[in-house]
């Protein structure tokens, strides 16, 4: 498949070094000549300098055979424009952009991306899927990471492993054989920022990040069988009232739950209109840095702080602030990957990287197949997919000890209707079956192909 990436920042480059190492053929253009030649002389891409939205540089990119154009430049209507002029002048059949600003996102206007109009096929606010995943976090306490899948009847469960772990030091062969109930299938494990794939002989250490899917309806005893227990928040300090924490506020005024949420934003005009904007939540004009502050929002009585300043070390340092002064867990927004690997000694919680988010939520419109959601983990470990299995894929109606999966791939759950299986070497997949897999890097071109339509289907 051919791709033109427009921008080279963060998500750009992650964009393009998934489908390049799929060996896609990717060109990135960017106004930046030392983004271009860093991402050039990185990965196995062309680059082309220029603004992505003229017509000279799209051709220049080859936009006259391209196959797709996801636009993720810093200016939402450079990345408008760059699709409006994709598909009027070179017929570029699918069209993805990352629009930022909340005015072009207004339901009243919804008719402005359509065929007729600015014909872009996929909407992308970062803003707005960072603030889901951060509710999705805040329902599951304990997980570092919550991904549904299915429509929710089966889940990706992320967790952190303590002392008090009960799996701790057991053989992952045993594990189904103590807690029989819980029908987890453990995908990955991330132990001093490496990522493995388990075998029945591997086992679980003090540290761990573990990475399991589960039936949704025994979430809870999974999560107790990891030894944790914790209740969900109902006192929820926000810090940082930008978009993502408006978002949050929104969603979470919007929940059924009876919650306490309180947002602190450090500008004054900015304070007054998420005041004016939210009707349940308290809004404190201040510095999140400040001990004052910290105390007037009651820290000590908070279950969880979520920090969505903008500004990465504030977001850091009012986390550990705020749990020094009694906050019981901190959700952390972190965009620099540098970052990632210090915040398991420093105490934060949960980690919330935005261009992880935003790049699982493109790369899921890219893949071809019966594929219905992509979801990438960590930095390159792989990805989960959820998948059709179709009459000609080669894992149906054998049992899986039979179907020689490929290195790096993990069946973890298998869907028919309304039932979860829980796969073994002796469970058969059935054409339909909605199948849950988890495929290292290295693997996932190959899973792809697993669930194209082949000609013979016809």
């Amino acid at each position: 498949m051919k791709v033109i990436v427009c921008g080279a920042g963060q998500v750009g480059f992650h964009i393009a070094q998934h489908l390049s190492r799929e060996n896609n053929d990717v060109t990135v253009i960017d106004q930046s000549p030392e983004l271009i030649r860093r991402i050039s002389d990185t990965l196995d891409v062309q680059g082309v300098v220029g603004h992505a939205s003229r017509p000279d540089v799209l051709e220049r990119a080859g936009a006259n055979d391209s196959d797709m154009i996801i636009a993720v430049t810093a200016a939402d209507e450079a990345n408008m424009v760059a699709c409006q002029v994709a598909h009027s002048l070179f017929g570029v059949p699918t069209k993805i952009a990352r629009v930022r600003h909340q005015a072009y996102l207004q339901p009243m206007w919804a008719n402005l991306f359509s065929r007729e109009h600015m014909p872009i096929d996929v909407i992308i606010s970062p803003e707005i899927e960072v603030a889901r995943a951060i509710k999705r976090r805040l329902a599951m306490p304990g997980a570092f990471e919550t991904i549904p899948l299915v429509g929710g009847k089966v889940k990706l469960l992320g967790v952190r492993c303590s002392e008090t772990c009960p799996l701790l030091n057991t053989p992952m062969r045993q594990i189904t054989q103590l807690f029989p109930d819980i029908s987890v299938t453990i995908v990955g494990i991330g132990r001093e920022g490496r990522f493995t794939i388990p075998n029945s002989d591997s086992q679980l250490r003090v540290g761990d990040n573990v990475y399991f899917v589960v039936d949704a309806a025994k979430q809870d005893r999974a999560m107790a069988a990891f030894g944790h227990e914790e209740k969900e928040a109902r006192r929820i300090v926000i810090f940082g009232g930008g978009n993502i924490g408006m978002f949050l506020a929104e969603a979470l005024e919007g929940s059924e739950s009876r919650l306490n949420v309180k947002l602190i934003e450090n500008n004054a005009l900015r304070a007054e209109e998420c005041a004016s904007r939210l009707s349940k939540t308290m809004v404190l004009h201040g510095d999140v840095l400040d001990g004052a502050m910290m105390e007037e929002a009651n820290m000590i009585m908070t279950e969880t702080v979520i920090a969505v300043t903008n500004d990465d070390e504030t977001n850091i340092l009012s986390s550990l602030l705020a749990k020094r002064e009694g906050a019981q867990r901190a959700i952390t927004l972190i965009n620099k990957g540098e970052y990632e690997p210090l915040i398991g000694s420093l105490g934060i919680d949960v980690v919330v990287d935005p261009r992880n988010i935003t790049v699982s939520t493109i790369i899921q419109h890219v893949r071809r197949g019966r594929i219905h959601s992509v979801h990438t983990l960590g930095e390159g470990f792989g990805e989960l997919i959820e998948a059709e299995a179709l009459t000609t894929s080669p894992m149906v109606g054998i049992p899986l000890r039979e179907a020689d999966l490929p290195d790096g791939v993990v069946i973890g759950a298998v869907v028919r209707g309304d039932e979860i299986i829980n796969p073994r070497g002796n469970t058969v997949i059935n054409a339909g079956d909605r199948v849950v897999v988890f495929a290292a890097a290295e693997a996932i071109s190959t899973v792809e192909k697993m669930f194209s339509v082949q000609l013979e289907y016809f």
